[in-house]
């Protein structure tokens, strides 16, 4: 039960984009479309998970080996080179795989050694829990954040360009309202879709 409330949290409650507000840089940056959006997720997600497992791992035994101090002092050093290491592996594998892809994200991809996303669970969740929640919380927060994305690039690319995944939706006729694939537009939509959560919540209370 606590396994499945872990996962789950990071969809609606705790969704890092629109109740945490977390990781905005990029949602707002590579959203545009729907093909960015996914890659960017599932990038972020990939880095999560295994930074998750790693740092839950090598938690308690920094714990025993250092004292209280140390440990305050060691962490957030640690917490960095665990996670540059897994975007700089996740950086190689899209642009040797996926180099299109890679040059469309361009640095937001080594930005996520800096998401608060990545960084935020390790302090709070991954250095305190076992191995299995942080597995289950970083797929919750990874594939939240991921749905977020994908929601958000759904209603820009949409009414921005009249497409899905770069498919015409609307037909040839369709006049886009192309403030909706610019920053404003960016901007606009979350803003929208934070009141929504908001109103969701509210409701739910």
């Amino acid at each position: 039960m606590k396994v499945w409330k872990e996962f789950k949290k990071g969809f609606i409650h705790e969704n890092p984009t629109f109740v945490l507000t977390l990781g905005l840089c990029p949602s707002l940056a590579t959203s545009s479309s729907l093909k960015n959006a996914l890659g960017m997720g599932l990038s972020t997600t990939a880095v999560l998970l295994a930074s998750n497992i790693t740092i839950s791992l090598i938690s308690l035994l920094v714990r025993r080996t250092n004292t209280t101090e140390q440990v305050h002092k060691i962490r957030i050093p640690l917490y960095i080179v665990v996670i540059a290491s897994f975007v700089t592996v996740v950086d190689f594998v899209m642009k040797g795989y996926f180099p299109a892809l890679s040059k469309e994200l361009g640095v937001f991809i080594p930005l996520i050694v800096v998401n608060c996303i990545i960084l935020g669970r390790a302090e709070v969740f991954a250095s305190k829990n076992s191995v299995l929640l942080s597995i289950c919380d970083a797929l919750g927060m990874g594939l939240g954040f991921t749905c977020a994305l994908m929601l958000l690039a759904s209603v820009r690319e949409l009414i921005g360009a009249g497409q899905l995944f770069g498919l015409s939706v609307f037909g040839e006729g369709y006049k886009p309202a192309l403030i909706f694939v610019l920053a404003p537009g960016a901007f606009l939509t979350i803003g929208l879709l934070m009141g929504l959560f908001k109103f969701i919540g509210s409701r739910k209370a």
